[in-house]
């Protein structure tokens, strides 16, 4: 039997969406992963996606404030989408896996990220990233295509990445899962930067991290498979 979706299932998955995004955007500052209005998130929605509006503070954003992107950037919406809606764009577009979006800029992400180094395989929750290591990304003005261009390339078969003297974005299947992946990352980060001022961290081996990946894989933390912008 063919099951035909009704106008207000349609509605109604667009409002659950908006609510989330507003309601994971006001955990941001208390998990410390930003402050004040800087990081975005979306989620992908009716050929596009829908992301917080440029400079509204988190706890001004309402469902109704979410804008809608389509993917060739256009969007009717008294209000702008974040100034870093094209990366958002861009990896909806090479990444099929991918269905939320978080960028932010957390203390010890970014600081790693201004010292343009990422984070190896130091600890074995390196296996949120969906693979050995978390890149950095390199430097472009925020907003650009160039700058997407890095993100994109960045990702590539991870699902986390650090952005050179800017933050660091982290991706997933929904938002709740990418949320707790970007904290992750972040938690990493600290230690790592802990790490380096107590001596030289010694890092797992690709059999090691192998093995890890394959554990979070049946936990369902990560999904893989095997095309070139897969995780």
């Amino acid at each position: 039997m063919v099951h035909f979706h009704t106008g207000n299932q349609a509605v109604s998955r667009d409002q659950t969406l908006r609510e989330q995004i507003v309601a994971h955007g006001l955990k941001l500052t208390p998990s410390g992963l930003s402050q004040g209005t800087s990081g975005n998130l979306s989620v992908r929605h009716d050929e596009g996606f829908l992301i917080t509006p440029s400079g509204t503070p988190y706890e001004e954003i309402t469902p109704e404030a979410v804008v809608q992107v389509a993917m060739d950037g256009s969007y009717a919406h008294r209000l702008r989408p974040s100034s870093e809606w094209r990366f958002h764009r861009d990896i909806y577009a090479a990444r099929p896996d991918v269905h939320a979006v978080v960028h932010a800029h957390p203390p010890y992400s970014t600081a790693l990220a201004m010292c343009r180094m990422g984070i190896p395989a130091a600890h074995y929750m390196i296996a949120v990233s969906g693979g050995d290591s978390i890149r950095c990304a390199g430097y472009y003005t925020y907003g650009t295509q160039e700058l997407s261009d890095a993100v994109v390339h960045a990702l590539d078969g991870r699902l986390a990445c650090l952005l050179a003297n800017h933050g660091m974005i982290a991706v997933g299947a929904t938002l709740e899962q990418t949320m707790w992946r970007a904290v992750e990352v972040e938690t990493l980060a600290r230690q790592y930067a802990l790490a380096l001022q107590v001596g030289k961290p010694a890092l797992l081996n690709d059999a090691e991290v192998t093995q890890v990946l394959e554990k979070f894989g049946n936990y369902g933390l990560i999904s893989r498979n095997s095309s070139s912008t897969s995780t």
